[in-house]
C-alpha cells in the first residue's frame, strides 16, 4: 500500500517514524504500523511509555481471562461477606456477580487496583528494559 498509493518509503528518511522501525514487533511488509498517528512526533520516551502500557494491559487481561474461567471450575468455600450474609457459592458466574458484591468490596477492589496502578510506574529502566520481566 504505501509503495503504491504514496510514493517509495524508502525515500522518506527524514520521517519521525523511522525512529521506531527497529523496535521489537516491526515486521514486512507494514513496518512500524501506526494508524492513529500516535508516535508521529517520534517522541522515544512517549514510544516507550505506550509500550509499557501495552504490555501491562495485555497481561492484565490475560489474568482477567483466566479469572473468569476458573470461576466456572473453582468454589471456595466460606463468606465472600459475613454482614451481608453472602457466601462464595451463592455467587453467580460472570457479569451477574455484579449486583451481588457488597459496595465494601467494591471499595476493596477499586482500592487494590489503584494500587497495582500506581505501585508499577517505573517499570521502565533508563536502558530500556523493563522490571517486571
Amino acid at each position: 500500500l504505501t509503495g503504491s498509493a504514496w510514493g517509495d518509503w524508502a525515500l522518506y528518511t527524514a520521517s519521525p517514524l523511522r525512529a521506531f522501525e527497529g523496535e521489537l514487533g516491526v515486521q514486512a511488509p507494514v513496518g512500524f504500523w501506526d494508524p492513529l498517528g500516535l508516535s508521529r512526533d517520534g517522541n522515544v520516551d512517549v514510544f516507550k511509555r505506550r509500550r509499557t502500557v501495552e504490555i501491562k494491559h495485555g497481561r492484565i487481561s490475560m489474568l482477567a481471562t483466566m479469572g473468569y474461567i476458573t470461576q466456572q471450575l473453582v468454589r471456595i468455600p466460606g463468606y465472600l461477606s459475613y454482614s451481608s450474609d453472602v457466601k462464595f457459592a451463592d455467587m453467580p458466574n460472570g457479569l451477574g456477580a455484579i449486583s451481588k458484591v457488597p459496595a465494601a468490596g467494591w471499595f476493596q477492589i477499586v482500592l487494590y487496583a489503584l494500587y497495582c496502578e500506581f505501585s508499577t510506574q517505573n517499570w521502565l529502566k533508563p536502558d530500556g528494559e523493563f522490571d517486571f520481566d
